[in-house]
C-alpha cells in the first residue's frame, strides 16, 4: 500500500512502486513534490546556477541512432567540424565572460585521427584558460585508452547518456548491430568512472514504446550506478528519423514536459547531491522550460557558444531553441531566465559534482 505524499518525500530511498506514485502525482501532491525538490536543492547544492558553454564539435557521427537528426544515415545533413581556432575562440569567449566551464560535444567518431584532434584541442583550450577551465566531454563512446588520453589533457566531466536502462527498449531505438550494445554503453560507462571522470549520463523521457514503468526503473539505474551528473529531457521526434513514423502514438509534448519535471524532481531528492541540466529540450517544449527545471531541482545550464552558421546543422531534434541566438544573446537571456528563476550564477565556479567528490573522497 502507498503511503501519503508527505511520508514517501521525507524519504531519502524511494522503492519502485513509490517512483511510480510520484511520477503520476497531479495537482496538490505534485506541487507538493516539486517543493520538496527545490529545498532539497537549497540545502544540498545551494541556489548557484553554473554555466557550461556549449561548443558542438561535429556533427560527423559513425552510430545510426533512430532517434537522432545528425545519424549517420541522415543524407540531408550538412556536415561540418570545427577548426581549432573556431573552438579556441569560443573558449576564450567563455573564459573571458567567466563561465569557468565548457562542454565540447560532437558525434561519436572513433579513430586514432579523432582521439589525436580531441587530445591537441585539449592541450590548447587548457594552455589559452592557464588550467583554469573546467571541460565536459560528450563524445559517445570510446576506447579505455582514449578516455586516458583525454583525461589527461584536461577534460574532467564525461557525459555520455544512456537514453534508456530497457534493454528492450533500447534495441527498438537503436540498430541491433555490433555499433549499438547496450552492453557497450554500460560498460562505457565503467570505463569512464575507472579513469577517474566525473560521469555523466542521462535518458530520454516520452520515446516511443516506452511505459511510465520504465521512467521509474531510469531512475533506479541513475542512483544505483551512483551517478555525478545527469541530462535528461523530453524526447522530441526529428522527420528526417525513423522513429518520426511513430509520432502519432507519442504522449503529447506537455506529459513529456510535465514527466520531465517529475523525474528531475525525484532525482533531486534520491541523489541529493548530483549535478542536474536544465536541458534546453525543455525550453523547446515550454518557453520557461529551463526555468522550471531549475525550480525543481536542476542547477546547471548550458550556453551555446557553438559559432551560429554552424547551429542550424546541430539538430538532433526538431524545434531546437537558441540557434540564431549569438553568444551575447544567449549569455544575457539565460542570465535573466537564472535571475527569474530564484537562482544565482556561479561565476568563476567550476560547479563539480559533489556527489563525485564525496564519492571519491575529496571531501
Amino acid at each position: 500500500m502507498i503511503k501519503n505524499i508527505d511520508t514517501i518525500i521525507s524519504k531519502s530511498e524511494f522503492n519502485f512502486k513509490e517512483i511510480l506514485y510520484l511520477l503520476k502525482t497531479e495537482g496538490e501532491e505534485r506541487r507538493k513534490l516539486f517543493q520538496k525538490a527545490d529545498e532539497i536543492k537549497s540545502a544540498n547544492v545551494g541556489n548557484k546556477v553554473y554555466f557550461r558553454g556549449l561548443i558542438e564539435y561535429s556533427n560527423i557521427c559513425s552510430k545510426d541512432c533512430y532517434y537522432c537528426g545528425i545519424r549517420k544515415s541522415n543524407k540531408n545533413v550538412i556536415r561540418y567540424r570545427l577548426a581549432a581556432e573556431e573552438v579556441l575562440d569560443a573558449v576564450k569567449y567563455a573564459y573571458e565572460q567567466n563561465f569557468a566551464s565548457i562542454v565540447l560535444q560532437g558525434g561519436e567518431v572513433d579513430s586514432p585521427k579523432f582521439t589525436e584532434e580531441i587530445e591537441s584541442l585539449l592541450v590548447k583550450i587548457m594552455q589559452i584558460t592557464n588550467g583554469e577551465i573546467g571541460i565536459t566531454l560528450s563524445l559517445g563512446e570510446q576506447d579505455k585508452e582514449t578516455l586516458r588520453r583525454w583525461k589527461n589533457a584536461g577534460a574532467k566531466r564525461y557525459l555520455l547518456r544512456i537514453e534508456t536502462s530497457n534493454t528492450y527498449l533500447y534495441s527498438k531505438i537503436h540498430p541491433v548491430d555490433s555499433k549499438h550494445l547496450f552492453e557497450n554503453r554500460i560498460k562505457s560507462l565503467e570505463m569512464l568512472r575507472e579513469c577517474g571522470y566525473q560521469v555523466g549520463s542521462g535518458v530520454m523521457v516520452g520515446l516511443p514504446f516506452q511505459t511510465i514503468e520504465d521512467l521509474a526503473n531510469d531512475l533506479i539505474f541513475l542512483r544505483d550506478f551512483d551517478i555525478d551528473m545527469v541530462g535528461l529531457g523530453p524526447y522530441i521526434e526529428h522527420d528526417q528519423t525513423p522513429l518520426y513514423e511513430f509520432r502519432d502514438s507519442l504522449w503529447d509534448k506537455n506529459t513529456r514536459f510535465d514527466l520531465s519535471l517529475k523525474m528531475i524532481a525525484i532525482l533531486r531528492i534520491m541523489m541529493k547531491d548530483i549535478n542536474i541540466a536544465a536541458t534546453t529540450a525543455m525550453q523547446s517544449i515550454d518557453k520557461i522550460g529551463r526555468e522550471k527545471a531549475l525550480k525543481v531541482g536542476a542547477n546547471i545550464i548550458m550556453p551555446n557558444l557553438t559559432p551560429l552558421k554552424y547551429r542550424e546543422n546541430y539538430l538532433l531534434y526538431e524545434d531546437k531553441p537558441c540557434i540564431d541566438e549569438e553568444a551575447d544573446e544567449c549569455k544575457n537571456c539565460l542570465e535573466a531566465r537564472i535571475k527569474f528563476s530564484g537562482n544565482q550564477i556561479g561565476y568563476g565556479e567550476h560547479g563539480d559534482s559533489l556527489h563525485f567528490k564525496r564519492r571519491t573522497g575529496i571531501i
